[in-house]
């Protein structure tokens, strides 16, 4: 069992049938097929059930693609670290993030990072914390910024510290209460902009408090939420670090005092799969 067999492998089962893998590989289907062959021969076991247009994994296959995706990956990632090496800390960090990490991210950590490692570039893939997780599932990403709660299922983890919920809204905004601190119960009756995000937590916590929420929009990114509450339609509900606050001067917020609704940014990446330099450099920086 080589590289050039796995690579083979991997093209079968990712082209669906051997025609396929052979025309994406340039080479004839015999070939193919006999190389097939011969890793099934010395693995001793069926990798594929032929189908009529499609192949299907057995299960012996399903976990020799997972191995072998991991296998590619660290050879690539080696001859890349190899070369890095020999030029010194460069190449591109692909890195995942959701749009309520930006203001954590920019508190020094990158900035600091490029004065240290100014040869890495960074390739950003944005969207929600399910999205997130799916595209370093996939393999799109290397390293994933996220925000609790999450399934950590497979992944390693490096949380920061625990952070608040707060109440944003317009400085016109008529809320009675001075104190730079409310409780949940406060919000009661009051029109509420909520990042879906948190649906499930917020509507379990005012369940408790025994009253219905007054939802007035629910939506999918905590920068629509802001928006909202800055046009003074109703008060949001968001994570503290997700905005930067210093910089909206026509806002004002106050922090919910409830540790059920403290969340945690964390960067993820996947137990087992290779990390390049510039995303163990990145690492390094994030804590």
């Amino acid at each position: 069992m080589d590289i050039k067999q796995l690579t083979y492998f991997i093209t079968i089962v990712e082209e669906g049938n051997i025609t396929r893998a052979a025309n994406k590989l340039h080479m004839a289907q015999p070939p193919l097929s006999n190389q097939l062959k011969l890793l099934e021969d010395e693995l001793g076991t069926k990798l594929l059930e032929r189908g009529a247009r499609k192949v299907k994994l057995t299960d012996s296959g399903t976990i020799l693609y997972k191995r072998a995706k991991n296998i590619l990956e660290i050879t690539k990632a080696t001859a890349i670290e190899i070369e890095e090496f020999g030029k010194g800390v460069q190449g591109t960090l692909r890195l995942g993030t959701i749009s309520s990490s930006g203001t954590v991210l920019l508190s020094n950590r990158v900035i600091d990072f490029n004065k240290k490692y100014p040869n890495i570039k960074f390739e950003i893939h944005e969207g929600n914390t399910y999205e997130v997780l799916e595209m370093i599932n996939s393999g799109i990403i290397e390293v994933g910024i996220v925000r609790t709660p999450f399934n950590s299922q497979n992944l390693e983890c490096l949380f920061l510290g625990s952070e608040p919920m707060i109440a944003v809204m317009n400085k016109d905004y008529d809320f009675t209460n001075d104190s730079d601190e409310i409780l949940l119960k406060d919000l009661k009756d009051i029109p509420l902009i909520m990042y879906r995000r948190f649906e499930k937590i917020l509507l379990s916590e005012f369940q408790k408090l025994d009253f219905e929420p007054n939802i007035f929009c629910m939506n999918d990114d905590v920068r629509t939420t802001m928006l909202w509450a800055r046009a003074g339609l109703g008060i949001g509900i968001v994570p503290k670090a997700a905005v930067d606050l210093e910089s909206m001067n026509d806002i004002k917020y106050k922090i919910i005092n409830q540790d059920s609704l403290k969340t945690k940014i964390a960067a993820i990446w996947v137990k087992e799969r290779y990390l390049s330099i510039a995303a163990k450099r990145f690492l390094e920086f994030f804590n």
